[in-house]
């Protein structure tokens, strides 16, 4: 079935409970201020809609919250940037530091090594936010090329199916490109642009395997957070039930938002704890391919780019690494 071990995984959870509650209050906050302004421009709307009849005022209410929800949208998108740099690398840092036996050092706090391991390996947010960006193309790449496989098969009613999973692939890709990163931090590279491209390469010797186990983690997901969603729809009504007017479209967006908030936060480390486990224990002791090099260049603009980028940092050409974890 898979390969990654769920136990293990919860108890590293568990032991980076001040990155869990961090996540929590970073994206529990952003749920609840995009309630909250979604539900203060509703009800401007709402009081603007006295100015005409019932129908003018519910279509003034729903364009109110609608307008809200966007304002709060468009900040967290470009609050993405810092939120992989200060929360998900962090964390990511202090996983694998656990996973490999040891124990935060110096007696530092959580929050604090993974700040400053992340700045250590990246230095500014944009970097770290420019090569997962080029990370997550060349994933999308090697996803197609998994697609495409599925596709070009000759069995009858295969459609629906490649269909479902595709869209689970969609969700893998997700949890892969932070994988990719935690190798440049356990690598301790000077080079983040090389180890990522290493990384990938290392990853495309092994998509089968990545794959398979990123979707059933993707199915694991996908049921919690409907479960999650059922939950909310509860507290979601409650808040809902103090905006004026018939809101039952809103209390389902706001129930989709809480639960979206409990995935990110939660679910979403559980399955790249899950992913790191896997990928370190299928790469132990191989080198990099040059033929899968090749193909990736071939396949992918973003891991040319990659390349570029790795050859501006170091100023020599990308040395060929030889153990993988000794880069």
């Amino acid at each position: 079935m898979w390969d990654f071990s769920v136990g293990n995984a919860l108890g590293l959870m568990m032991r980076t409970l001040p990155y869990l509650l961090l996540r929590l209050a970073v994206y529990v906050g952003v749920t609840l201020a995009c309630l909250l302004i979604t539900a203060l421009a509703a009800g401007i709307g709402w009081g603007v809609g006295g100015l005409g009849d019932s129908d003018f005022r519910s279509g003034a209410t729903l364009w109110g919250g609608l307008i809200g929800f966007g304002l709060v949208a468009t900040i967290a998108y470009f609050a993405r940037e810092y939120i992989l740099y200060l929360v998900k690398a962090g964390h990511i840092a202090v996983l694998i530091e656990l996973m490999d036996g040891g124990s935060v050092p110096g007696g530092q706090g959580q929050l604090t090594y993974g700040k400053e391991t992340v700045k250590t390996r990246f230095a500014q947010s944009s970097i770290l936010f420019g090569i997962d960006q080029l990370i997550k193309g060349v994933v999308r790449s090697i996803t197609g090329l998994a697609r495409g496989m599925i596709n070009m098969l000759p069995i009858p009613g295969l459609k629906p199916v490649a269909g479902i999973v595709n869209a689970f692939l969609k969700v893998a890709v997700g949890f892969i490109d932070e994988v990719i990163l935690a190798y440049a931090i356990k690598t301790k590279s000077d080079n983040a642009w090389q180890s990522s491209r290493t990384a990938l390469i290392l990853y495309g010797q092994n998509w089968k395997i990545m794959l398979r186990n990123a979707a059933w983690l993707a199915g694991i997901i996908y049921l919690l957070t409907f479960i999650i969603f059922l939950l909310m729809l509860a507290p979601a009504s409650l808040l809902v039930w103090l905006v004026p007017g018939s809101a039952s479209a809103i209390t389902l967006i706001f129930a989709l938002l809480l639960a979206w908030a409990v995935k990110a936060a939660v679910l979403e480390p559980f399955a790249v704890t899950c992913m790191m486990e896997v990928y370190f224990k299928a790469i132990e002791g191989q080198a990099p391919n040059p033929e899968w090099e090749a193909k990736l260049e071939k396949m992918s603009g973003k891991f040319r780019k990659l390349k570029d980028r790795a050859l501006g940092a170091e100023g020599t050409s990308a040395p060929q690494t030889g153990n993988a974890l000794t880069e």
